[in-house]
């Protein structure tokens, strides 16, 4: 199987067009386009429109006799439809729709075809949608692009799948969108969208090197490795066996595609290598627009492992996908499939090329203008804009700003199948500003690094061409003194030891939460399971960045250890504070997830041993704990799946201050015993009012 993986596995322009962002000047990925300008040829419109069935070649030859006076070429085979520019050729497949024998300067880039490997293709694993095999098309030209739509009109099980591909005269790359429609009045429940995602998906090519992001990148594991190597879990393998492969010496001595994860503030990820000729090249999806996804900017994903994933929609790491039911409609995109290649440039020289048009106003003229060709994508006329100034609390960091379905969590935002979705993860004094907000009634939600609990204001209404500003004061959460607290409230369980800690025995050096989980040994790290006392204990070294149950077995470790499911943290009372301990005082422990893994996983469904668990909280020697049950549908896949934020939890217990006492105390966090689950704190606090 890994084999297999690795062969396919803010301030937005006045004037998108005139500012786009331009490459480096030694980049040879394209060139600032002409402004578009509808087909002067007489076609009934201001573009041209021929809607086929594959067979069909009738229409055809009159559009390609116009295909031939614009700048982006259309022309068909038996078997295929060839689009090319000046840099940029490729072939739509007759039969499925799919893309191949995408060549960039002359660069075979998805490699050949074998099985679904060698293409770049839409997919649906979870088999909420599938294409019919008899897709018709609509090929769209304008003066300066060309594109294709097409069709699966499923009229049996009332479902549409529309995949639309545009390609503009002087870009390298190809703009993408996805549209999925349901109409059933007599099944009008299809059940939960699942994944759906667009993969460009090569076998063979110039690739050397998967890029997540600026800091996460590795070459690719080598032929040799790859023969020997050893599976310790789904989609996971040692490759130690082979010390002399770059990525075993780079990166590390576990390969796994959740190595490669982001969350949903990725601007662009993809693929890094050399052309024949010595060049480097690269192949980015460039997520130049979010708002059409679901889960917010804290949401992981897969984003490249020898594939390049654009996930329209997922369940991984327990996040919640919309639920189709009749009269569902929705177009994920656009997003950006970009080449670019330039000499003596690194991996993240042309990741920085890539990541300047991840910006939701580039190109927005060329998107209205296909607009009418793509139903569902929301037009300039109908978005507006959004500004507030909040007042945020002391001590806040890296403030996040997020518009989102009304009245639910934002990572919920999938319970409104219509929402959308915004945000600016770079506040300052409070100052928020977002562009091109489609035209609804959102929720605002403010999180900072430092701060327990959001900042949450429902009912706020964007109107198409106009701005709507709030103004407010984000008062912090607070039960009375804080006696102390636990990590960092940031909505992650990094802080901790084993995960944005260093792995320093490889030359990348990356955050070990990155890494197969079974790499740390918990039990060599923590005999009998964490014993934090207050003011003394330090997160990075004595609080593991999981919380297990139980543990092995892995790679390393033969046996399965139990006694690890009861953390103890040691706290002192002084004797002022212990004054305040009357039978009127209200203790208040908060503990913030950054995910909880049951036995049902990813998937909300109510199965195995443990689709539900209870982390009990023991005070002192009180015998009744207090009782925190997490549910199926609140369970996540995270640390096993190299992640520390996933679905995120809050709790909040209030028990008597007289469960305290003067000098010292304790608190026991127990999870159930030797049982597959675990949790991942993000932060915890204990105050006194």
């Amino acid at each position: 199987m890994m084999a297999h993986s690795y062969h396919c596995s803010r301030n937005p322009c006045a004037d998108p067009l005139q500012h786009r962002p331009r490459p480096l000047t030694n980049f040879l990925p394209h060139d600032t386009p002409v402004r578009d300008q509808p087909s002067r040829v007489p076609r009934g419109g201001s573009h041209s429109a021929m809607k086929l069935a594959f067979p069909s070649r009738s229409v055809l030859a009159v559009g390609l006799a116009v295909a031939n006076v614009h700048a982006v070429s259309v022309n068909e085979t038996a078997s295929a439809y060839t689009f090319a520019n000046d840099r940029v050729s490729f072939n739509v497949v007759k039969r499925n729709g799919y893309i191949q024998n995408l060549l960039f300067d002359g660069i075979s880039v998805l490699g050949t075809t074998s099985g679904n490997a060698g293409q770049l293709y839409t997919d649906f694993p979870s088999n909420g949608f599938a294409l019919t095999g008899n897709s018709a098309a609509e090929i769209v030209e304008g003066r300066n692009y060309a594109g294709i739509v097409l069709t699966d009109n499923d009229t049996v099980s009332g479902s549409l799948v529309q995949r639309s591909w545009f390609l503009r005269d002087g870009e390298t790359g190809l703009h993408s969108f996805v549209r999925l429609a349901y109409h059933n009045s007599t099944v009008t429940n299809r059940g939960a969208l699942g994944e759906v995602r667009t993969m460009f998906r090569p076998n063979g090519g110039p690739w050397t090197t998967l890029v997540t992001n600026a800091e996460q990148w590795a070459p690719i594991p080598g032929a040799a490795a790859i023969a020997k190597q050893v599976q310790v879990q789904d989609a996971t393998w040692y490759l130690g066996l082979t010390p002399d492969d770059a990525y075993v010496q780079q990166e590390s001595d576990y390969w796994t595609k959740y190595t490669f994860a982001d969350n949903q503030t990725n601007k662009a990820h993809g693929l890094y290598g050399q052309s024949s000729d010595g060049t480097p090249v690269g192949a980015w999806w460039v997520v130049n627009q979010k708002d059409t996804f679901f889960g917010g900017p804290f949401h992981v994903d897969l984003m490249v492992d020898g594939i390049i994933y654009n996930k329209q929609s997922t369940s991984h790491g327990g996040a919640t996908s919309p639920n189709i039911t009749d009269g569902f409609d929705r177009t994920f995109g656009p997003q950006f499939l970009y080449l670019n290649r330039a000499a003596g440039a690194g991996p993240l020289d042309l990741l920085a090329d890539a990541e300047r048009y991840a910006d939701s106003a580039w190109n927005a003229e060329f998107y209205d203008e296909i607009a009418p060709h793509v139903p569902g994508y929301v037009p300039s006329s109908s978005r507006g804009s959004f500004s507030a100034h909040v007042q945020v609390p002391r001590g806040a960091k890296n403030v996040v700003a997020i518009l989102s379905a009304n009245g639910v969590h934002f990572q919920d935002s999938a319970a409104d199948p219509s929402a959308y979705q915004y945000w600016v993860t770079d506040v300052h004094d409070g100052v928020v500003n977002i562009d091109r907000v489609k035209a609804g009634t959102y929720r605002l939600t403010v999180s900072a690094d430092g701060i327990f609990g959001d900042y949450v204001h429902d009912n706020i209404v964007i109107k198409p061409k106009r701005n709507t500003h709030v103004g407010a004061q984000w008062v912090p959460e607070s039960a009375g003194t804080e006696l102390w607290r636990i990590g960092v409230p940031d909505k992650t369980s990094g802080e901790f030891k084993n995960g944005w800690e260093r792995d320093t025995t490889h030359r990348r050096q990356p955050s070990k939460y990155r890494i197969y989980w079974g790499a740390w040994d918990f039990p060599t790290d923590f005999p009998g399971g964490v014993n934090f006392t207050v003011g003394k204990s330090v997160e990075s070294r004595d609080w593991n960045y999981v919380h297990w149950s139980q543990y092995g077995p892995t790679y390393t470790r033969n046996n399965t250890v139990t006694d690890i499911n009861r953390w103890t943290i040691n706290f002192n009372v002084d004797a002022q504070t212990a004054r305040k301990l009357t039978e009127h005082s209200v203790a208040t422990f908060t503990i913030q997830l950054a995910a909880a893994k049951t036995t049902s996983g990813n998937t909300d469904a109510n199965q195995g041993a443990f689709p539900s668990f209870p982390i009990n909280t023991y005070v002192n020697d009180e015998g009744n704990p207090l009782v925190w049950t997490i549910q199926p549908y609140e369970s996540s896949s995270c640390g096993e799946r190299s992640a520390i934020s996933c679905h995120l939890l809050t709790k909040k217990f209030e028990f008597p201050g007289t469960q305290l006492k003067a000098g010292d105390n304790r608190l026991v966090l127990e999870l159930p015993h030797a049982a597959p689950v675990y949790v991942q704190y993000d932060a915890l606090r204990l105050e006194l009012r």
